[in-house]
This record gives C-alpha cells, sequence and structure tokens, in this order.
C-alpha cells in the first residue's frame, strides 16, 4: 500500500509516498526506499513494486495530482491619489481575498497618508494561493498663495492678485490665469483653486478692503466781494 493512496497538491509544492507491505521497495522514480518525497509540475502517477521476505512481488499506485495557482489580480494595478483622499482596489482570480490591511474581502478602499502598497493572498477553490500588489502613490497638496494676501483699495481704483504654487488657477471670479485685476464696488474676498502637476488642488483667499472716498466741501461753496477785499474760504 502507499500512503496517502492519492495527493492534492499545488503548482510547486511537494509530497511525500510512504509504501508499506515488504522488505523492499522499487518506485517508478527509480528510488528504492520505502518513502519518496515528489513534486510533479503535472499530474502524476507514481508505482511501487514490493518486495516481501519470500522474494515475491506486487505492486500498486498514488496518483498526485498537481493544482494550478490562482492568476492573482488588482485593478487598479496602481494608483495615483491627493493626499487625504481614497481609492478602492479590487482583487480578482480566485475564491477567498487576504489583504496585507486584514481585509478579506475581494474589494478594499483605502486613504494612506503616505505612498503604500497593498498586497493581497488569493485562494482557489483547490486551496491554491498566490500573491500580488498595487502601490497608491500619494501625492502631496500644492501649498496656494495670493498676493497681495490682502488689499486696500479706494473707491473706483484696481488692485492686482497673483496667485502661486500650482500649475493652474481657477478663480472665484472665472478667471484662470495666475494673476487677475479686480475693481470692486466694495469689500470682497477673492478665492482661488490651485492645481498641482499631479492634479491635486487646494485653495486660498484674500481681502480687497474698499475705502469709501472723502466727501471735500469748502464754505462758503461761492463768495462775492469787491474789487480788494478778501475773504476766507
Amino acid at each position: 500500500s502507499i500512503t496517502p493512496a492519492s495527493a492534492s497538491i499545488c503548482v510547486g509544492e511537494s509530497t511525500t509516498l510512504t509504501a508499506s507491505g515488504g522488505t523492499g521497495y522499487n518506485w517508478s522514480t527509480g528510488a528504492t526506499t520505502a518513502a519518496i518525497t515528489v513534486n510533479p509540475a503535472t499530474t502524476t502517477t507514481y508505482t511501487v513494486t514490493v518486495t516481501n521476505a519470500a522474494g515475491c512481488t506486487a505492486s500498486t499506485s498514488a496518483t498526485v495530482t498537481v493544482n494550478s495557482l490562482p492568476t492573482a489580480s488588482i485593478t487598479p494595478a496602481s494608483a495615483s491619489i491627493c493626499v487625504g483622499e481614497s481609492t478602492t482596489l479590487t482583487a480578482s482570480g480566485g475564491t477567498g481575498y487576504n489583504w496585507s490591511t486584514g481585509a478579506t474581502t475581494a474589494a478594499i478602499t483605502v486613504t494612506p497618508a503616505t505612498t503604500t502598497t497593498y498586497t493581497v493572498t488569493v485562494t482557489n477553490a483547490a486551496g491554491c494561493t498566490a500573491s500580488t500588489g498595487a502601490t497608491v502613490t500619494v501625492n502631496a497638496l500644492p501649498t496656494p498663495s495670493i498676493t497681495p494676501a490682502s488689499a486696500s483699495i479706494c473707491v473706483g481704483e484696481s488692485t492686482t492678485l497673483t496667485a502661486s504654487g500650482g500649475t493652474g488657477y481657477n478663480w472665484s471670479t472665472g478667471a484662470t490665469t495666475a494673476a487677475i485685476t479686480v475693481n470692486p464696488a466694495t469689500t470682497t474676498t477673492y478665492t482661488v483653486t490651485v492645481t498641482n502637476a499631479a492634479g491635486c488642488t487646494a485653495s486660498t483667499g484674500a481681502t480687497v478692503t474698499v475705502n469709501a472716498l472723502p466727501t471735500p466741501s469748502i464754505t462758503p461753496a461761492s463768495a462775492s466781494i469787491c474789487a480788494g477785499e478778501s475773504t476766507t474760504l
């Protein structure tokens, strides 16, 4: 007899077959020990001829079934997010999933603070496993600024606000240039959303204070004097 009578392994694994019932053993592999360890690439039947003390022989066989590994994959294979954002990674290729986060669902939603590689071990119906990973790159937010940070003008005047810190600019006025010239009638806060090369955004604002003009007057508004006289205004 051979123990086990049949075995099931995954590609790359090995198993031990042990023959009994005699004093001599001759395997189809050429081995002459009672036990052999095999790691076939495909399903294989191993035969042993057993000899007893009287020199009589008998043969038996055991089949080692080799199961393929799952083809583990993660969608997306890589992801790029901005600080504070999250993304969903979905594993496929098997019936069971074990993530490096401890999750056991096919899909996980992650919000890493820094660039992180997530690994999943996928198990198929035969119990064979394979692993793969996906890297989530975390991009820094831009540091937006407006020059000047605040401005003070008089009614009727204008001022220029210049944004920096990114590659794209979207003002609350609708302008998409780095610099805008404004002449508000009343005190107004202007906001700009700055986008960097990674597509991450951040916003900041600048207030333009509008000061009223003085109301000048002269008393008297007009005067009439005779030649040689004087008056006070």
